[in-house]
């Protein structure tokens, strides 16, 4: 991922630089006015509360952030970022996917709050705060996002929490989203320019909602007719080439949306609303080395250590389970151009070995299976398929989607971040944990680069591990493992 370099004010701004050239304004994420129809299919299918799709994140600062700068430049933040300050309107009839418009009663102190962290303050203590935030839903009727400073925590210290609705924004994107208020300094120079204005609220009429949603699905047709004539002369071209091409489409979508119907742990199947946050860290350069061993990268060593630690966990309770299903989100983010925000991610569902012994041949293992499917055509057909459903009645869409998923095991997610410190209105971060949503499946584990810190955030559903202590040393075990394999 692109990130801002240090600059003279130390703030991370539209107008700094960034490694490669341009500016931070080609680095703001741009948002369309209606969400794609993979963001619509992830709204609608909330409709079962298992599936909600909730990013939460817990950041530690080293002291608290100063009150009155922090809510000043999340203000800006939202000014420059606008969709940070609106909120969903569904298309009547479900005839396009919903749009986002200007929230006219937008409340900074309704999405930015500060407050006395509970208990004494530890680690634990903020982790059973942020849970509960998190698995309470989101006022549809105002932007997809909150944020609560702690103050009070251990050691002097602050956390901030944070929760944004997936349909906004995948993990790369929201990193791309931060930058607007994250700073490189802990007291930067110079002056932010005057505050961006904001276009008035709207609330459109159903007149007006209808007119635009038709006009949408024009455009679409309108698009996709003009697409014919070149596929045309490509099959005409290369009728052979064109039709296995056409197969090899059909079959890896029919693999994409095979039917599951439990999960393949024998001892992770219960499914609860309920939620249990943890936290794991390891060296960034140890697990990078290790990744050289199979000549693979660092999700491929990520991965192997997850693998280890959940057959150390099933062997611990006496099972000797040879597979788990794992989702993982594929970036498909083109490289270079404009920055689209949004999701931009097609979620692989794959077995994958939990009982090979071998660290580098576990490692080796988990590289192929991820080039396989990062290999899919299916990949490019994400867009069209979600469409599809999306033209389907909630319920009947929902019911399939609540299938699949809840019969995933694991779900694993690796997001780049900052490869320098980072300051948030003079507190400096000192650690930095992203927590995925479970949607349905029994765990979630998010890596979180920092410096030269991996951060690891693990959301279990209590149903499904009710040990988490148990858990995570034995996720801690299987990282450890493949750190232990770094070239010295």
């Amino acid at each position: 991922m692109d990130v801002p370099v240090c600059t003279t004010t130390g703030k991370i701004r539209a107008a700094d630089t960034v490694p490669g050239g341009g500016s931070m304004t080609d680095r703001i994420p741009h948002f369309e006015r209606r969400m794609s129809d993979q963001d619509a299919l992830m709204w609608s299918i909330e409709k079962d509360p298992l599936l909600r799709s909730t990013i939460a994140g817990v950041t530690i600062l080293d002291r608290p952030p100063d009150r009155d700068r922090l809510t000043e430049q999340i203000d800006r933040a939202s000014r420059t970022v606008i969709r940070l300050r609106q909120h969903v309107v569904e298309a009547p009839y479900n005839i396009a996917p919903p749009e986002y418009v200007i929230d006219e009663h937008f409340d900074l102190a309704y999405h930015l709050r500060f407050q006395r962290a509970p208990g004494t303050g530890s680690l634990r203590d903020v982790l059973d705060f942020a849970a509960p935030f998190a698995m309470a839903g989101f006022d549809r009727a105002r932007p997809l996002w909150e944020f609560v400073v702690l103050e009070g925590v251990e050691g002097g210290r602050a956390a901030l929490v944070q929760k944004i609705h997936h349909s906004l924004a995948d993990g790369v994107g929201l990193m791309k989203i931060s930058m607007a208020f994250l700073e490189t300094e802990r007291e930067p120079r110079g002056d932010h320019g005057p505050m961006p204005v904001v276009p008035p609220g709207e609330q459109p009429s159903v007149v007006a909602q209808i007119r635009s949603a038709i006009a949408y699905r024009t455009g679409r047709r309108v698009s996709m007719m003009a697409s014919v004539p070149p596929r045309v002369a490509g099959l005409a071209r290369r009728p052979v080439g064109a039709a296995r091409g056409a197969l090899l489409a059909t079959a890896s979508a029919a693999r994409l949306l095979r039917p599951v119907s439990k999960p393949m742990s024998p001892i992770m199947g219960g499914r609860s609303l309920n939620l249990r946050l943890d936290t794991l860290s390891a060296s960034l350069p140890a697990l990078k080395s290790a990744a050289k061993r199979v000549d693979g990268r660092l999700n491929d060593a990520f991965l192997a250590g997850v693998a280890g630690g959940l057959g150390r966990y099933h062997l611990k309770h006496g099972i000797d389970v040879e597979e788990l299903r794992m989702t993982m989100p594929i970036n498909v983010r083109p490289k270079g151009g404009a920055q689209v925000g949004g999701n931009q991610f097609v979620p692989a569902r794959f077995p994958f070995p939990v009982s090979i012994a071998d660290p580098i041949e576990r490692m080796a293992r988990m590289k192929a299976l991820v080039a396989q499917q990062r290999a899919e055509p299916a990949l490019g057909l994400a867009g069209s398929i979600s469409g599809i459903f999306n033209r389907l009645p909630v319920e009947l869409t929902t019911a399939v989607f609540g299938g699949m998923l809840k019969a995933i095991d694991v779900v694993t997610t690796n997001v780049p971040g900052a490869p320098y410190p980072i300051y948030v209105s003079g507190a400096q971060m000192l650690a930095n944990y992203g927590f995925g949503p479970l949607s349905g499946a029994a765990c979630n584990i998010t890596l979180l680069s920092y410096v030269d810190d991996i951060h690891i955030g693990i959301s279990t559903d209590p149903a499904a591990v009710p040990d988490p202590e148990t858990f995570v040393d034995c996720l801690q075990a299987g990282i450890a493992e493949i750190e232990m394999l770094a070239e010295r």
